[in-house]
């Protein structure tokens, strides 16, 4: 959707940025047949040295950043993009995002869809969930299932909680083609949001669906975990247009009528895997600088937790048309409204979207580069919104149609270190020169794994060359886009710096 309009000024930093997208709305009823996870040797053959690895714990650094480790304890950055939520995903799709280099696909999925009718789970469509998982098992892609919702559900003219579980209390909704982020506060979409919070029965049947989709997904390598919530939204008292109200409407909400909510949906998803991690989101008021009122949450599973962070990273001036303003703080302000709530629960982050409508702009382009440069300063990984293709990046589109780079997006598909032996440090890289450096700070697993860098082939046509700072004994393999670097015994704490540059 183009959100091109005048906004109050505290409202505007409500948009949910959702995005409409043109590609067809897939038939989920018939001729889908699922895919069975394949063995891991069998995954590991078909996705070769290429597979990211999957989290298996974290590490809290001296800074307090907790960082997303694999069973090696390298630190871990994953990079994707979002796909799935009105088009049909193919394995070409998985593919081709595996072959640029991305490692996480945030899998767009509503519960209209897993249960269009009440207590009736359509099993075409999680046969198809399943399928997609099993696509990013043979591709080495791990998925970040989400949760997706925007403006409620279908009874408003978009998608999430299914109709049969919406309740109006008759109140009146007028939906404004104009300005699709302002239906959140029709009177009839907050008596929906109220009843999805309060009402008991409608509770036990979303627990039961997160449960369903859960025990179906369960298994695959590819599984990353689940994104609970998308966006979250709740009732605003008063005039919704009031800062004042809009403001403490977010605060009741992450402090009560939210967290229970995430407090059951993380004992429904345990109820059956013990192993997925569990994000929870703020809700959007962190993309101006706001920081969470969310407590923290409980893991139920035996063993370490696995519950993470993941706020979205939108410029609601950007979104409603404007080209970014470098000057404006925007990226400042973020950074310092995401860091106080992981810390003080040494939650890893994952930034489940980003990226403005068009990066063709000078400004817009210019917030796509600091973004890229922001986000490894405090999350191990991002999925940038949308998967498709369109002349000139059209709307949120990464690429233009003919599948390269969209203008101005060109940072996304940069390389970059997706897991690091040692305290990864700052990347750069030149498009300019095709001269990317990470620097890292030895530990006890610097000699003991591999450091692997993704060299996408948009940025190494012809190959790459890899050198390592003041270390002539490091191991070099190059193959199959990225690049893995073996360093000898070095004393924690030395700092290494490892440079590629294009043959």
């Amino acid at each position: 959707m183009c959100l091109r309009r005048a906004v109050p000024p505290l409202l505007a930093f409500l948009l949910a940025f959702g995005t409409a997208l043109t590609p067809q709305t897939p038939a989920f009823g018939t001729g889908l047949t699922p895919d069975a996870p394949p063995s891991a040797e069998a995954a590991a053959g078909k996705a070769g040295a290429t597979a990211v690895a999957a989290p298996a714990g974290t590490v809290t650094t001296s800074d307090g950043r907790t960082r997303l480790t694999d069973r090696q304890g390298r630190a871990l950055s994953l990079r994707g993009l979002n796909l799935g939520k009105t088009d049909t995903i193919t394995e070409q799709r998985v593919a081709r995002l595996a072959a640029e280099g991305f490692t996480l696909l945030r899998l767009n999925i509503q519960w209209e869809k897993v249960e269009p009718a009440r207590g009736r789970y359509d099993t075409a469509y999680l046969r198809y969930l399943d399928r997609v998982l099993g696509w990013a098992d043979r591709h080495g892609v791990l998925v970040l299932v989400d949760w997706h919702q925007d403006v409620f559900g279908p009874a408003f003219g978009h998608n999430g909680i299914p109709a049969w579980a919406t309740r109006t209390d008759g109140l009146p909704f007028e939906p404004n083609p104009d300005d699709w982020f302002s239906d959140y506060f029709q009177p009839a979409v907050q008596a929906a949001f109220t009843h999805l919070y309060d009402d008991p029965d409608l509770r036990a049947a979303q627990v039961r669906a997160y449960a369903r989709v859960a025990a179906t997904l369960r298994g695959h390598r590819s599984l990353l975990g689940y994104d609970l919530f998308n966006e979250p939204f709740g009732p605003v008292p008063g005039d919704p247009t009031d800062p004042a109200n809009q403001l403490a409407a977010s605060v009741a909400l992450e402090q009560d009528r939210l967290p229970a909510m995430y407090r059951r949906l993380i004992r429904a998803v345990r109820s059956v895997d013990h192993q997925a991690w569990l994000f929870v989101e703020p809700t959007v008021l962190v993309g101006q600088g706001v920081p969470t009122s969310l407590p923290g949450f409980a893991d139920p599973r035996p063993g370490a937790d696995r519950i993470g962070y993941a706020p979205h990273f939108y410029d609601t001036a950007v979104e409603s048309g404007q080209d970014w303003d470098p000057f404006g703080g925007f990226i400042e302000k973020y950074e310092a409204a995401i860091a106080a709530y992981p810390a003080a629960h040494r939650l890893p982050v994952l930034v489940g979207e980003w990226g403005p409508p068009r990066a063709t702009t000078p400004g817009n382009a210019e917030l796509i580069q600091r973004q890229v440069a922001s986000m490894p300063s405090f999350a191990s990984g991002w999925a940038m919104w949308y998967d498709c293709d369109a002349t000139g990046g059209g709307g949120y589109c990464v690429r233009d149609a003919d599948g390269s780079p969209a203008p101005g997006k060109e940072p996304a598909f940069a390389p970059y270190a997706r897991a690091v032996a040692g305290t990864p440090g700052p990347e750069s890289y030149s498009p300019a020169t095709g001269t990317y450096r990470l620097r890292l700070t030895a530990n006890r697993t610097t000699h003991r794994a591999w450091t692997d860098i993704t060299l996408p082939a948009t940025a190494y046509p012809h190959g790459a060359r890899v050198s390592v700072e003041h270390t002539p004994n490091a191991v070099v393999r190059i193959a199959n886009g990225f690049a893995r670097v073996r360093l000898p015994s070095t004393r924690p704490g030395t700092s290494i710096t490892i440079t590629v540059t294009r043959r």
